[in-house]
């Protein structure tokens, strides 16, 4: 059971170490945490474990309303753990692997793409190794589009799906840093579902809907000022999106202006899915993508059949998804049903109907997706790194240097924020023998 403190029932007046949030970074955090001796708690603002990492359960089937790929699944912290936690682990080669990556183009045309993607990824590698010589400057990575490439507006769009935002607001140096093995696999019944199991060993530390909204720093012990009440911590691990310390939503006092200038160095760019079912699904090849235009980057990606299921999934990125979700739910179903209509025939209106759409912008508890650093501050992840009087530590995908974006790297930064803790405390990361309270 995860523990539902009723109203009645005040929080502790004092812990020894305060995780907030319960998505993989604070989850990770607490496993490594739990010892004899060492009090801890887990504050999560939602009703659920999970953060941006949230399977809805729909007809049976696990649709991942967050994050659905094990990326670098082959260096992967929690691939190994899938099977583990009795789900299923699959290895089926993602769309945009396979040769049949859009519905429409033809062979030639998707060779011409992939070579024209590869060769900006290329000239944005090189501008990063110049940089890192003491040469050149941390520009946008739209700086190395071929100016008269014919695939700069998809690449564009594709920037939305990966980055969150468009490569105008991409450092080319962070961008270079990311950490892509190219094998990617997936969670049959939900990665989100897996974070939530992996949570299950921490559920008796944390308390759901207790929204913290002020960190003290101004005593001897941290004072935590939440919805539920108040309390002192020895440290705390916050694991909460970059967009909420930025615009202080959780407040650190008095403020630390170098890690407010970090966090909106490193925003969240958005990411929204439109789950829908389809009739008549035999038309489509399982696991198959399709991108309907060529000519804007204001369009969406369509994964069809996946797991090769009667259901397509549309993804929309950067200032599309921002558009789409201010107007609410029906903005961004009609958006992608007419794209849809628009690229395969209007009988695909009655074919459709959507089952889940993810709102992760307009969501009081992310306000985005997942993070881009803007250019000239991708050395920001490193700053955020850093510990504040070696009593707050911040950790979660925006924090990490390679995985960024990723549950797997929020996972290892959770683990990195918890050992960094145990050693303020003078206690061994590597045991967990703890003999005294702290």
């Amino acid at each position: 059971m995860i523990d539902r403190l009723p109203a009645s029932n005040p929080l502790p007046s004092q812990v020894g170490v305060v995780v907030i949030g319960a998505g993989a970074a604070g989850i990770a955090a607490a496993q490594r945490l739990i010892r004899p001796g060492l009090s801890l708690l887990v504050l999560e603002a939602r009703n659920r474990l999970g953060g941006r990492a949230w399977t809805q359960r729909v007809e049976g089937e696990g649709l991942d309303m967050g994050c659905g790929w094990l990326h670098s699944a082959d260096d992967n912290v929690l691939a190994g753990r899938v099977e583990a936690e009795g789900l299923t682990l699959d290895q089926t080669p993602p769309p945009w692997r396979t040769q049949a990556f859009d519905h429409e183009m033809t062979p030639a045309d998707q060779a011409d793409f992939r070579q024209a993607f590869d060769a900006f990824d290329q000239r944005v590698s090189e501008a990063a190794a110049l940089f890192r010589a003491g040469l050149g400057e941390d520009r946008p990575a739209s700086d190395f589009f071929d100016p008269d490439g014919r695939w700069n507006a998809r690449i564009d769009a594709i920037s939305g799906a990966m980055n969150g935002a468009r490569f105008a607001e991409v450092s080319s140096l962070d961008y270079d840093a990311y950490g892509d093995t190219g094998v990617n696999w997936r969670v049959r019944e939900g990665y989100g579902r897996l974070i939530a199991r992996l949570g299950e060993a921490v559920s008796g530390r944390v308390v759901l809907d207790c929204a913290v909204r002020r960190i003290d720093r101004s005593g001897p012990l941290l004072r935590l000022e939440t919805s539920r009440g108040e309390l002192t911590a020895r440290a705390v691990i916050l694991t909460v999106p970059n967009s909420l310390i930025a615009t202080e939503a959780v407040r650190i006092d008095p403020p630390v202006p170098t890690l407010l200038e970090a966090t909106a160095g490193v925003p969240l760019g958005l990411a929204s899915k439109v789950h829908m079912t389809v009739r008549g699904a035999g038309d489509f090849q399982p696991d198959t993508q399709l991108w309907v235009r060529g000519d804007t980057a204001q369009t969406g990606g369509y994964h069809l059949r996946p797991f090769g299921r009667p259901m397509i999934e549309a993804y929309f990125g950067a200032d599309l998804a921002w558009g789409l979700e201010a107007q609410g739910p029906a903005a961004v179903v009609d958006f992608a049903v007419s794209e849809l209509v628009a690229a395969l025939g209007s009988d695909m209106r009655r074919r459709l109907e959507a089952v889940a759409v993810s709102g992760w912008g307009v969501d009081p508890w992310s306000r985005g997706a997942y993070s881009h650093a803007l250019p000239g501050h991708a050395g920001d992840r490193a700053k955020l790194r850093g510990a504040v009087e070696d009593r707050i530590f911040l950790a979660g995908e925006a924090t990490a240097p390679v995985y960024y974006g990723t549950a797997h790297g929020a996972w290892m930064e959770g683990e990195r924020a918890a050992d960094a803790v145990l050693e303020s405390l003078g206690l061994d990361p590597r045991r967990d023998d703890g003999d005294s309270e702290a």
